[in-house]
């Protein structure tokens, strides 16, 4: 199996792609993004993989995830690169639409200013957290690039499948 051969079929088919702008790329990653309230969280660390299905809220250009704890975690203490995934179910070709978002986590400290304001932003009262058997943390997500596949993007005259670079990173991808 030639696997980087097999790793290079999207960056090779970018090259000849027809991008949408950026502008209207992001309306529609936000549009899509706010149609939806669950991912999945890719984290992992070593051997060690785990692909957690959680929701999210997102704001200020980043998803926040509260958590009772659990397996990501161990992914999350080696390594802060997380993947999520939004996606619609599928029903064929012509209506695919999936999110592929790559990203750095940061552990929110409980009870300050951004943990309370995620509390008042999803409407929770602190004091019904402080009730509660088990500590929720929160995982901010902060994303450096997005992979959108849209059937629509098609009708519009665009490539499906559409990336965005929101940092550097694109360019380590490129070197792999």
């Amino acid at each position: 199996m030639d696997y980087k051969k097999a790793a290079s079929y999207w960056i090779e088919k970018d090259e000849k792609a027809v991008p949408m702008d950026r502008d209207t790329l992001l309306t529609w990653i936000e549009k899509f993004i706010m149609a939806h309230n669950t991912c999945a969280l890719a984290t992992g660390c070593g051997d060690f993989v785990r692909c957690t299905p959680i929701e999210y809220n997102y704001k200020d250009e980043s998803f926040w995830l509260l958590s009772e704890g659990g397996l990501k975690f161990y992914g999350l203490e080696g390594n802060k690169n997380v993947c999520l995934a939004i996606y619609d179910g599928y029903t064929g070709f012509d209506q695919l639409g999936g999110m592929q978002i790559t990203g750095t986590a940061d552990l929110v400290e409980p009870w300050t200013g951004e943990y309370m304001d995620l509390l008042e932003f999803k409407k929770i009262p602190a004091q019904n957290l402080k009730k509660l058997p088990a500590m929720l943390y929160l995982i901010k997500v902060t994303p450096t690039c997005i992979d959108f596949l849209c059937s629509e993007f098609k009708n519009l005259g665009f490539d499906s499948r559409q990336h965005l670079c929101l940092s550097n990173s694109d360019a380590e991808l490129k070197e792999v």
